[in-house]
Parts: structure tokens; sequence; C-alpha cells
């Protein structure tokens, strides 16, 4: 991107990002197209094959709480009613690199809509109808999503993205960083879950710099 801009790096099934969710509305509102988001898919826990155990089941619901906590966001607890999940979380991120094609505003929104499914209305974001059901809901072709999404590209893209996210040394996320444009540095706004109310700020005083 050229210009001032930040990359997102966040998974669709990491409950973390959906907590940080709000904080992106809020940066898009309060900068707009003066700062973009591009937005990375990080590959929480792909080709995950085995489900979910008793322990697995304790740990994530434990994150859920503190996520409920700390940001508000509301989250429907029946998920760990469901026998045998599968903790795919390559699958909506494909679903989400698909409709990036169409824009990155277009990928925030999937990102966003998949989140909401998923954490707060129980949808399994890993199964392939919901996840074109989902799109379609975004205003995207669900046969031209469902096309795409089965494709061989897509899923290349998506695991670049993957490989983007881990040689940038991402381990955690959400993850934030701002980006000059012209000149190649980053700055870290954050590893990590944060209230907009500390994020904008710090973003404010990072745009003001610049431009000083």
């Amino acid at each position: 991107m050229q210009g001032p801009h930040l990359v997102y790096f966040a998974d669709p099934m990491c409950s973390w990002c959906w907590g940080f969710s709000p904080v992106i509305d809020a940066i898009t509102e309060k900068f707009g197209d003066d700062l973009p988001i591009r937005l990375v898919l990080g590959g929480l826990r792909p080709r995950t094959v085995e489900p979910m155990d008793d322990s697995s089941r304790a740990d994530v619901r434990s994150h859920w709480e503190h996520v409920h906590e700390a940001s508000g966001q509301n989250f429907d607890f029946a998920f760990f009613d469901r026998p045998r999940f599968v903790y795919d979380t390559e699958p909506p991120c494909r679903a989400i690199a698909v409709i990036r094609r169409q824009g990155m505003q277009h990928a925030l929104a999937a990102l966003k809509r998949i989140h909401r499914a998923f954490y707060a209305e129980n949808q399994d974001v890993t199964d392939t109808e919901t996840l074109v059901r989902l799109a379609g809901e975004i205003g995207v072709d669900p046969d031209r999503f469902r096309a795409e999404f089965t494709s061989d590209a897509a899923i290349e893209e998506t695991w670049a993205d993957f490989e983007l996210t881990q040689g940038a040394g991402v381990r955690g996320f959400p993850t934030l960083i701002a980006g000059q444009g012209d000149d190649g540095r980053y700055s870290l706004v954050t590893h990590g879950f944060q209230t907009a109310g500390r994020i904008l700020p710090a973003l404010e005083g990072w745009f003001d710099k610049r431009a000083a």
C-alpha cells in the first residue's frame, strides 16, 4: 500500500480478534480512507483434524470468558455442547481470502460477519455451506464464491497469508502494525488485545508525528 496504512493480522476463529472487532470499527470510523487497513489471515489452527477433547474445551472456554470480560463482546457458550467439533481455522480463512479479491473492505466485512456467526450465533464456520450462506449475506454471489472457495488457487492464496504471517514474526492475534508506505518501515501498534481507548490515541499520535 502507498501512504500511511495498517496491517491487521487476524484469524476468524480467534476469540481475542472477535474482542478486537469493535476496535477495528472504531479505527475505520475515526480515520476512514486516510488510514486503510490491510487484512492478513493468521492461520491460528489450520488443518486441525482431531476433535476437541475436554481439556481443549475447557481451555477455549476460559479464553472466551476472558474476552467477554475484557471486551464486552457476546458469546454463545452453547458451542461447547457440540459433539466432536474439529477446530480447523483454514476454511473460514480461505473464505475471507476469496472474498478479499473483491476489495479489502469486503474482507473486513467478511471477518466481522464470520466472527459474529461463530462466537455470538454458534454457527459452524468450518462448514462450506455455512460459509457460502454468510458470503451471500454480505453481498457476495454465492455460486461464484462456492466455485472459488473450492479451487486450488484459493488454498494457495490462503497459505500464502499464513506464510506471510510467520515470516513477519507474528505469533499471536490480533496484531496490528502501522506502515509509512513510502519507506517500508513499520511500527507495532499492538500485539494482543487492547481497547479502542488505548489504540486510537496511539494511532493519532503516530499519524500526527508522521504528518509533522
